[in-house]
């Protein structure tokens, strides 16, 4: 009778039963996008975003989970947050409609907030809405005379995304996918739209990616936006999403102290890199609340 118990426990070790399901560990499913050079998913440089950095501190630090990568584009990413599964986002911006079905970390990232990408050879065009070297968008949007390229679902700030739900079709140019943004810049090259909204850092990256020349390309800031904006990571607003936020804070809490901003700083222009690591220290330099 021993033996037979001992041969029976010697082959639930080796996997020959299966094991009871409460002994599994529960599933972390991870909502990426293409958002580079915060996510890049191909080239020599995979994996070494600033966010896909965090990513792998983080999950290091939480073995309590299984973790799964999933790429999907912004619209699959937030239906996946309204759903019962436990799914985070780790690149998300606060809003209050996202508040309603996510649960937010603290503050991840301080990002320099979007803008106008244009050609240089685009920007007269501009002219007549540049007020003090920024763009005054809702002019711009209300002439109705220059095509502006969008990702739907994507949050580009509080003060970008009301002028973009109120916007007439015919200035607005979608665009869906898993590389929406990198196929705007395609279509702004070969003429088919005059700009687009996006990170200055993130054109750069997908300029050179692309083989355009970044110098050929200009950023325009939004007039009346803020100089930054914050990334958060957002779960499910379930229990199971409440938990999982609670041991991401107690990471992001020492991660952004030691090494968040270096990790982001090391992809902007020289000239920016000093003023930005200032900034950050101060944002993080005490507990913060959204928005």
């Amino acid at each position: 009778m021993k033996s037979k118990l001992a041969c029976v426990c010697t082959l639930a070790l080796l996997g020959f039963f299966p094991v009871p399901a409460a002994w599994a560990l529960p599933t972390l499913t991870w909502a990426m996008r293409e958002l580079p050079p915060l996510t890049i998913f191909d080239g020599p440089q995979k994996g070494q975003g600033a966010v896909d950095q965090m990513l792998a501190l983080l999950t290091q630090a939480m073995p309590e989970y299984e973790h799964k990568f999933v790429r999907m584009n912004r619209a699959r990413s937030i239906q996946m947050l309204k759903e019962n599964h436990l799914t985070c986002d780790p690149t998300l911006l606060w809003t209050a409609e996202r508040a309603g079905f996510a649960t937010f970390s603290i503050r991840a990232f301080a990002t320099l907030s979007n803008g106008l990408i244009v050609r240089a050879q685009d920007v007269e065009l501009f002219a007549p809405w540049l007020v003090d070297g920024a763009i005054d968008l809702a002019a711009l949007i209300n002439a109705g005379t220059l095509q502006v390229g969008m990702v739907p679902g994507r949050s580009y700030g509080e003060a970008i995304d009301p002028l973009l739900a109120n916007a007439p079709a015919q200035v607005l140019v979608p665009h869906y996918g898993n590389d929406a943004t990198g196929n705007l810049l395609q279509m702004e090259q070969m003429g088919r739209l005059h700009a687009f909204l996006g990170y200055w850092i993130e054109a750069r990256y997908l300029a050179t990616q692309q083989g355009i020349d970044p110098t050929n390309l200009r950023y325009l800031p939004i007039r009346g936006d803020s100089r930054y904006k914050f990334t958060y990571v957002a779960c499910s607003d379930t229990p199971e999403g409440h938990s999982a936020i609670k041991s991401i804070n107690a990471q992001l809490r020492v991660l952004r102290q030691s090494s968040l901003p270096l990790l982001y700083a090391q992809w902007l222009q020289r000239d920016q890199q000093s003023s930005y690591l200032a900034d950050a220290q101060r944002f993080f330099a005490h507990e913060d609340s959204h928005p």
